[in-house]
């Protein structure tokens, strides 16, 4: 368990929100207003803030729109507010009841974006960029943000190796764009680059812009070659202090088991098999997946505090997060401290800053294991009901005729424990030096420790025992800093309007790690490495890298219709040689917003029509920080007069024109309102084209290398996106909205010099993915199955030559399968009545193939495993006509090959949410109460797939570019319950 408490940081800034709740100005004046607030078609609108202005006394309508405020003045002015309507002003004189209407709002249009180094109108973008806000999953708790993004835009894919809570998801923007670089995008949380997105607190993000084709990512140069994700976090809004809190709980449990032979059935084919023993001895009935399966707890509790002072504007929130996973052992726990502050000094001078602090706890299990390496999701299928958890003695039981133990071995056994302190914060400074013209300044900073600690006690398992118990302590440090000065020119001239931006970028990157293993424990009362006397492994490495950028980009519009955006970026890197240091980034981009000309402006369906194009070249330098140099390896010892001296050697090849990898993307969009905004479409057409891949390719043996890292090869991504959001019903009081979107993207390997490449591997088999010129990254390689061959009960494979055999060579191998989707998709319908609200989201994909290797492991009959219970329809003489061979003796993998045979469908569609929340009315007399929702949210709730396995949406090598679409005993996505309330103050 973690052992876990909340800094008093995290105190502090709560008792600090109590104390601002109640240092509020209160009017002695008892006089009261009423009055009602309605659309253009005289229907009430719920939920409408209406405050005072300049002052914090405000209400809320109720499900009439019918308010009642108290403590006024007759000279005062009232604002009404409500989103998706224009904000309305009223002064009182002296009237005591006043009655208004709201007018729809094209948010849309005039809707303010995130973008590289500043903000566009979207009415304004010539990119292709997907946003998503906090509206978008307020009813939807989640600990990470890739499952917030899922189905939410499009082009957008989410891969996973685990559904453990420890576990960070990997997205992919538009495909996969490397074979050894990383093809995860660069996420930018407040102006400051992160790689780590686990530790951040989703209740604090206010928006999540994806800056997806080149036209929009260029500004990030060598680092947007995967696409981008801005992170906004949140900011006062009111000129009232806001108190809010968010808290919710709940359960999750696995969503599907799987049948396994039971102790009658297992002992029937172990007999079969020729295993004999003492079966008296194991007449135990242990249900395995029912002691890793669990009920897994989630409670998440946030504190904030929000508001506008004069020139400060200020946001604070603390808060904590627990999960306790499904499968056992599995635990997640977060604090969670955040502070932005922003200050007007004078008209023309402006400071701020974003600060953030993480507590971060996990303990994660051995997934993606077979069960005798202590694979515990395979452990749970493969050992046999027959035995039970513990020996007379205490220690856990093994399989009977193998010294692999039982899955809470793997769980129990191992004291062990992750903790991560993180910072990550920036402070800048804004001058305005004319009235059009604009310097800003900003330093960044992200600093985290990370600590992982574990003990195999020397008693317990039969591992520890035959080692003497080891300790584990490995301590890595990150340390990042950005330091960026732009100049901004903005200037409106007639029906010109000119963005002009310029700017430099310096980054560092420093990296550090410490390990030490040790074995040979006494006891286990000390659990400390020292406390082992055998010294394993004592290591220790740093490294570091550095960035130079300058950074420029135009955006033009003339007339309000015709559109311009240029960047350019220069980039040098230490990752890479003298003769090649530096990359180019240019891109640009064009719209024609074709509903402003005059043909279209009187049009009473079209309320909007752009359409955009773009171009551009966006970079890759993520191969590791000394990738072009010769490097020194160390562990070459040599003995001299019977002493052993350390000892050197040449551990990699120089290589001084090794060069970025580089990505040309073309766009083509569509724009398209109808009916003053409630119908929305936006379609993209892209192709991407990424060469001088950096490949560990073969060297000729005369250079004394095997391998170097060198730019060769080329792939293409190309595909279409949709988006359609529309407004259903919006009247008498009913409000029914519809987001769908749908992506198709092709990946194919261009070029691939030095032959295929693999990835995968499948234990005591083959190599299961494969890189090859004219298929896509994702294609799985293997055997073609053919039958059971009813004499002898083999597996029978066809051969290239289009023969059946049981006994194929390596060169029969072939192409099995694309883990790639046609297309996935997600749709969300948002349907709210007064002050009910229910949301609906689904999501999927199709026509993705995935290798169920677990089915390998579990149908092989090759070993004394526990097998699943379709085994039980195997060949057992001659003349039987079945799908499932025969057994194997001694580990044979004849009859489990890779295979045709193990590809299933992985398509899949999922009710991702569905949530239910009722906002109450505001308290008549409540003076602090501004709003309170109360909801139940379930996630995960039922999938419907062809798929046999736990989970279709999973995969082994998670973010691995050459090993998609494989399962081995993977974590799966769990069915969660949530209530939660969110309380305004």
């Amino acid at each position: 368990m973690l052992d876990f408490k909340i800094p008093k940081i995290v105190v502090g800034i709560l008792l600090s929100s109590l104390l601002l709740l109640f240092n509020q100005t209160i009017y002695a004046q008892q006089s009261s207003l009423s009055g009602k607030v309605s659309d253009k078609e005289g229907n009430p609108i719920p939920g409408v803030s209406i405050i005072i202005k300049g002052t914090n006394n405000g209400v809320i309508t109720d499900f009439d729109g019918e308010y009642k405020i108290m403590n006024y003045k007759p000279g005062d002015i009232l604002v009404y507010s409500y989103v998706g309507m224009q904000t309305l002003e009223e002064s009182i004189n002296s009237r005591t009841r006043i009655e208004v209407e709201l007018l729809e709002d094209l948010v849309q249009l005039e809707e303010l974006i995130v973008v590289g180094y500043g903000a566009q109108d979207k009415k304004d973008i010539t990119g292709a960029v997907g946003m998503a806000t906090s509206e978008d999953f307020v009813d939807r708790p989640n600990s990470q943000i890739g499952s917030l993004l899922q189905g939410k835009v499009a082009g957008v894919q989410i891969a996973s190796s685990s559904g453990s809570p420890s576990q960070q998801l990997s997205l992919r923007i538009r495909g996969t764009n490397s074979f050894t670089g990383s093809s995860e995008p660069l996420y930018v949380i407040d102006g400051v680059p992160t790689a780590d997105t686990k530790s951040l607190n989703p209740s604090d993000i206010e928006s999540i812009t994806v800056l997806k084709d080149a036209a929009s990512a260029a500004i990030y140069g060598a680092q947007g070659g995967n696409g981008v994700v801005l992170i906004t976090t949140k900011q006062g809004t009111t000129s009232e202090t806001r108190v809010t809190l968010d808290a919710y709980a709940g359960m999750s449990q696995v969503w599907r088991k799987l049948d396994v032979l039971d102790g009658a059935q297992y002992r029937d084919l172990m007999t079969e098999m020729g295993y004999t023993t003492d079966w008296s001895q194991y007449n135990e009935n242990t249900n395995w997946q029912d002691e890793i399966f669990q009920d897994g707890v989630t409670q998440n509790y946030q504190l904030g505090v929000s508001g506008k002072n004069g020139g400060t504007t200020y946001y604070m929130s603390g808060g904590w997060t627990s999960i306790v996973g499904a499968v056992r052992s599995s635990e997640m726990q977060r604090a969670n401290v955040k502070v932005n502050l922003d200050q007007e000094i004078y008209n023309w001078l402006k400071i701020g800053t974003r600060l953030n602090y993480s507590d971060y706890n996990d303990v994660s299990v051995n997934d993606n294991s077979s069960s005798d390496r202590g694979g515990v999701l395979l452990g749970a299928l493969n050992t046999p009901s027959v035995i039970g958890i513990y020996n007379p003695d205490g220690t856990f039981t093994s399989n009977p005729f193998q010294n692999w133990e039982n899955p809470i071995a793997s769980t129990d056994g191992t004291d062990r424990n992750y903790n991560k302190q993180r910072f990550l914060g920036n402070a800048y400074v804004e001058v305005k030096i004319l009235n059009d013209l604009k310097f800003r300044s900003n330093l960044g900073i992200e600093q985290s420790t990370g600590k992982f600690e574990s003990f195999l006690d020397p008693y317990r398992t039969s591992y520890g025992r035959a080692i003497q118990g080891e300790g584990n302590s490995n301590i890595d440090q990150y340390k990042y800093q950005i330091f960026d000065n732009l100049l901004t020119y903005n200037k409106s001239i007639n029906k010109h309007n000119i963005e002009a931006m310029v700017g430099h970028v310096y980054q560092k990157f420093l990296w550090s790690e410490n390990r030490v293993t040790t074995r040979n424990f006494a006891s286990d009362r000390i659990k400390t490495a020292n406390g082992g006397s055998e010294l394993v492994e004592a290591t220790a490495f740093a490294t570091e890298k550095a960035n130079l950028s300058y950074i420029s980009r135009l955006n033009y519009a003339f007339d309000d219709k015709y559109l311009l955006t240029a960047n350019f970026r220069a980039d040098g890197s230490s990752v890479f040689g003298p003769n090649n240091r530096w990359g180019y980034f240019p891109s640009v981009s064009v719209g024609w917003r074709i509903s402003e000309e005059a043909f279209l402006q009187e049009s009473e369906k079209i309320s909007n029509l752009k359409l955009r194009m773009g171009w551009g070249v966006v970079g890759n330098d993520n191969v590791g920080s000394y990738a072009y140099l010769g490097r020194v390896g160390s562990g070459a010892n040599y003995v001299i007069g019977n002493q052993l001296l350390p000892g050197t050697y040449p551990s990699t090849i120089e290589n001084k024109d090794l060069q970025w990898e580089q990505s040309e993307q073309k766009n083509i969009g569509l724009d398209l309102g109808l009916f003053e905004g409630r119908v929305e479409l936006n379609v993209d057409a892209y192709i991407k084209n990424t060469n001088q891949l950096l490949i560990d390719a073969p060297l000729p043996t005369s250079s004394g290398f095997e391998s170097a890292i060198q730019n060769l090869g080329e792939l293409e991504n190309k595909g279409m996106e949709f988006n359609l959001t529309t407004v259903n019903i919006n009247k008498k009081g009913w409000d029914w909205r519809t987001n769908f979107n749908i992506s198709f993207n092709r990946n194919k390997v261009v070029s691939l010099e030095g032959g295929d490449k693999f990835g995968g591997y499948i234990h005591d088999r083959d190599n299961a993915g494969l890189a090859r010129e004219g298929y896509p990254l994702g294609t799985l390689f293997g055997y073609v199955f053919d039958k059971v061959d009813p004499v002898t009960g083999n597996a029978m494979y066809l051969t290239k030559d289009g023969e059946s055999t049981d006994n194929p060579s390596t060169e029969d191998r072939t192409i099995i399968g694309d883990a790639n989707p046609d297309f996935f998709y997600g749709m969300t319908n948002t349907v709210t009545y007064k002050g009910f609200s229910l949301t609906v989201f689904l999501q999927g994909a199709q026509g993705k193939e995935m290798l169920n290797a677990t089915r390998i492991d579990s149908e092989s009959m090759n070993s004394p495993r526990n097998q699943l219970a379709i085994v039980e329809n195997r060949w057992k003489k001659p003349g039987d006509f079945t799908n499932i061979p025969a057994f194997e003796r001694n580990g044979g993998t004849n009859n489990s090959r890779v295979s045709t045979r193990f590809i299933e469908d992985g398509s899949y569609l999922r009710l991702k949410t569905l949530s239910l929340a009722y906002s109450f009315p505001t308290l008549e007399n409540s003076k602090y109460v501004k709003g309170m929702k109360l909801y139940v949210t379930g996630e995960n709730l039922f999938t419907i797939t062809d798929y046999s396995g736990f989970d279709p949406e999973v995969n082994t090598y998670g973010g691995s570019n050459l090993a998609m679409g494989i399962d081995y005993g993977t974590y799966p996505q769990t069915r969660t319950i949530l209530v939660g309330l969110n309380l305004t103050l």
